[in-house]
């Protein structure tokens, strides 16, 4: 079976805050629905900062591996090209990360107006959240930044 690469070079890849290892691209809001499509992309071998996801997730892995962690770093599971998931909301704390290549990975974030991810430190204390009212203010930003003349 023959293989293809994923080509992202026309997609306008975000840094969110200071966070290492992390790109974003809002593809859609949908706010009567709440709910946010989203491309995330993960560097390869490395592992973003912890948190939690407090609503439901859908994921499609596009590009690479997609790896799950626990709060120590170690590998909890491994989502290759082409996986579907569903992930409720949950109070476990995890990291995210690629595996030998940068994975690019679709997020239909689901149901809520509120907070949808809590960023913890590596002691699990609460540093930061982000909500439904952080993405659409993204999403304002990147329209802005897309509609900017070259």
């Amino acid at each position: 079976m023959q293989t293809y690469q994923f080509d992202d070079c026309n997609i306008r890849w975000n840094k969110l805050g200071d966070f290492e290892h992390l790109l974003y691209s809002i593809l859609d809001i949908d706010e009567g629905n709440k709910i946010i499509d989203v491309l995330f992309k993960f560097a390869a071998n490395q592992q973003i900062v912890l948190h939690r996801h407090k609503v439901h997730n859908n994921t499609f892995v596009i590009q690479g591996e997609h790896r799950l962690y626990e709060t120590n770093g170690r590998l909890k599971e491994v989502r290759p090209v082409g996986s579907y998931t569903r992930s409720p909301a949950s109070d476990d704390p995890h990291r995210e990360g690629g595996g030998d290549q940068d994975v690019v990975v679709f997020f239909s974030i689901r149901g809520s107006d509120g907070v949808l991810y809590e960023v913890l430190d590596d002691d699990q204390n609460l540093i930061a959240t982000l909500s439904f009212e952080d993405f659409m203010g993204l999403f304002q930003a990147q329209k802005m930044i897309l509609d900017t003349p070259k």
